[in-house]
């Protein structure tokens, strides 16, 4: 079962129920516990998300053809939106061997990345405000003043004031390699600016059928309609476990209106490789989604 946010003219962003092709829009039920994520996931303290779902009936809200909404942002159509609004985006680092052996080769302080992959408390940091978020068909950013620019494809958890997980979207985690690299203290510039996070298209609720600890994930970059890069991975092969993440999250630190994690990466372009403009950046996560952005230079 899967839920999006999408925003209409003239009503602004909306809940969505999406069922086969059809985005049916839960906000218009009336029910207060659907106006929006925040709502939602403060009400799955006490029903289960797919409880409440079960007692919408759909025939008396609006729909919307999915491809319809599809589209890049337009203030005029329907289109959209990341999967979140009040909720903070938080990613852990170093989960993955591949990205503890990425790091190592772009650092200068290279041991670091050891002795946190190693380590019982995982490398947990802030990346977003929710309303910063940049959903499917939008635009995503590389610095100016940074010249080794990329992707990074991960699987992000929907957690609830409990950092219980209660879905899985598509994450981009956008990095700044060379700042990152230059000092560890710079990963803030490195990681946090505006359009520097993707998430989408929709939420994958938590369910039996779906096992996110071995889910395939792709990446594929296009330029000029050329695939400059293309990798795949499993979440099978991250070195902790996703509650394991989710609950050092949780330590000392509230968070109302839930909040998002993005689990990592392994799937990391050479050396060689720097995002450009134009470039088309997609991501599918195993029956959680695919999110496409296009690449602008800042």
């Amino acid at each position: 079962m899967q839920l999006c946010r999408f925003f209409l003219p003239g009503e602004g962003p909306r809940l969505g129920q999406i069922i086969g092709h059809t985005v049916f829009d839960i906000s218009a039920s009336g029910d207060p516990r659907l106006g929006t994520v925040a709502d939602l996931v403060q009400a799955s303290l006490e029903t289960p998300v797919i409880n409440i779902l079960g007692e919408i009936d759909r025939s008396t809200v609006p729909s919307y053809v999915y491809s319809s909404l599809d589209c890049a942002p337009n203030a005029d159509t329907p289109y959209l939106l990341a999967p979140v609004d009040q909720q903070e985006i938080w990613a852990a680092g170093v989960t993955y061997a591949w990205s503890r052996e990425a790091r190592v080769r772009e650092a200068q302080a290279k041991d670091i990345y050891v002795r946190v992959y190693d380590a019982e408390r995982p490398e947990l940091f802030f990346k977003a405000l929710g309303q910063k978020v940049v959903g499917p068909n939008d635009w995503i950013g590389v610095r100016g003043d940074s010249h080794w620019n990329v992707p990074e494809p991960e699987l992000a958890l929907l957690l609830n004031p409990r950092m219980e997980i209660i879905g899985y979207t598509v994450g981009n985690d956008v990095s700044s390699r060379d700042i990152e690299g230059e000092n560890p203290l710079y990963l803030p510039q490195a990681k946090v600016y505006d359009h520097s996070c993707a998430l989408g298209p929709s939420v994958t609720l938590v369910d039996e059928a779906v096992d996110a600890q071995d889910l395939a994930i792709e990446l594929k970059i296009e330029r000029n309609g050329e695939i400059v890069f293309e990798g795949a991975t499993r979440t099978s092969q991250m070195h902790r476990g996703l509650d394991e993440l989710a609950g050092y999250l949780g330590r000392y630190n509230t968070m109302p209106c839930g909040a998002v994690l993005l689990t990592g990466t392994c799937i990391v372009p050479g050396d060689d490789f720097t995002l450009q403009t134009d470039d088309l950046v997609s991501i599918e996560i195993e029956a959680i989604g695919a999110l496409r952005n296009i690449v602008r230079e800042m």
